[in-house]
């Protein structure tokens, strides 16, 4: 298994449904979720994932994931290449960022974590495996033990707030379909790789 950085920066998406997500998976729901993850290709289920808020304090980790589908493609037409990649996890913790951070961005300025670079532009940076393993330590000592959670229960992992917000702008797109007349184009998702 390896583990990869997921970045949200409060100034590109403010992400007001946090609180609620954080309450959910608090009580031990299973909330799946959408990120972009850069053009990390390298991606796998089972994966780690460690979500970092940068930008604005508080900065540092703030929950954890597994991947449950690695990288595909969302058309975006606000890139050049016309599409962003996103992978599918499911959080097995995660706190309100915009009150507090479990690992604060200083703890993670020294040894052994200082081998890591913490300010990455985009999502999907591999994290070292020096760093990799103290962070586990230290998320445990602080977070406690956990299974990953469970997500093959028959109904599914319950989704965030945002990917039902976005899907159901997804909707409302394609009632609005073009005319006959003209071509008919795959809604565009507009939520940029970082948050």
């Amino acid at each position: 298994m390896t583990a990869f950085l997921l970045i949200w920066s409060p100034k590109k998406w403010p992400w007001p449904e946090l609180p609620d997500v954080a309450k959910r998976v608090a009580a031990g729901i299973a909330v799946a979720d959408v990120w972009g993850c850069g053009f990390a290709r390298g991606i796998l289920p089972g994966d780690r994932v460690f979500l970092h808020r940068v930008a604005m304090e508080p900065k540092g980790i703030f929950g954890t994931g597994y991947v449950t589908r690695a990288p595909y493609e969302v058309p975006d037409s606000a890139t050049k290449r016309g599409y962003r990649l996103c992978i599918d996890f499911v959080y097995d913790w995660l706190v309100d960022a915009h009150q507090n951070v479990v690992i604060p961005r200083d703890m993670l300025r020294v040894h052994p974590f200082s081998v890591q670079t913490w300010d990455a532009q985009s999502s999907g940076t591999v994290i070292k495996p020096i760093a990799e393993g103290a962070l586990e330590k230290r998320w445990a000592e602080l977070t406690g033990k956990r299974k990953p959670p469970a997500v093959d229960a028959p109904s599914g992992p319950v989704r965030s707030s945002k990917v039902t917000a976005h899907a159901a702008h997804a909707k409302l797109a394609g009632a609005n379909a073009p005319p006959a007349s003209e071509p008919a184009r795959a809604p565009a998702r507009k939520r940029p790789s970082q948050r």
